[in-house]
């Protein structure tokens, strides 16, 4: 995410994010499950952290926790946890090659514009080792826009969504939908996707 707007956002209304999602990211069936699908001691990145309950889960899990966000005031939260370790960074800085034993993108790559989403898939996919765990999670939709509070999102269709991480090299082994409120108190359908490398 390289947006100024929607990162002074999440700068801006950080713990109020915290107090919103903090609970439930730190339960997340879908967290366990990617937990579970990673080699014990295992490093991962979460990519978009946020405030760091993620992060923080998956440290006390045993894994090795590298948590980036583009929000500096999300990095102070997240690092001040437990076990991990944050620091500010956009989504074009991952540059890794065969490093992570699983990516952990929930919610996050829908800040990026949709021209460079592809982009972006390619970098994580050489990111992860063979064979390792992928985690995205995107609001389901058509079109690119701000919502109330100024933040860009991109949104895709489930179809979309399949096609991306196919043409980037991962294989999609399990997806859940839902639907939820918002930080900016809109309701929103979307899409998380289990994938291998």
């Amino acid at each position: 995410m390289s947006d100024d707007e929607t990162i002074g956002v999440y700068d801006a209304q950080a713990a109020d994010y915290a107090a919103m999602t903090d609970a439930y990211n730190g339960t997340d069936p879908r967290l366990e499950a990617f937990i579970a699908a990673c080699p014990p001691g295992g490093l991962v990145l979460d990519l978009g952290c946020g405030p760091g309950a993620s992060a923080a889960t998956m440290a006390r899990a045993g894994l090795v926790v590298e948590a980036v966000d583009a929000s500096a005031e999300m990095v102070r939260m997240a690092g001040a946890l437990p076990g991990v370790t944050a620091r500010q960074a956009a989504f074009s800085d991952i540059d890794a090659v065969d490093r992570y034993d699983g990516i952990w993108a929930n919610f996050s790559l829908l800040h990026a514009p949709r021209a460079d989403f592809p982009g972006h898939l390619a970098a994580l996919h050489r990111a992860l080792k063979p064979g390792g765990r992928f985690m995205i999670g995107l609001k389901l939709g058509t079109g690119e826009g701000r919502d109330r509070l100024g933040r860009y999102y991109t949104y895709y269709t489930e179809s979309e969504l399949d096609g991306y991480l196919r043409q980037a090299g991962f294989t999609p082994v399990e997806r859940k939908l839902g639907r939820g409120t918002g930080l900016d108190g809109s309701e929103s359908d979307w899409i998380s996707v289990a994938a291998h490398g």
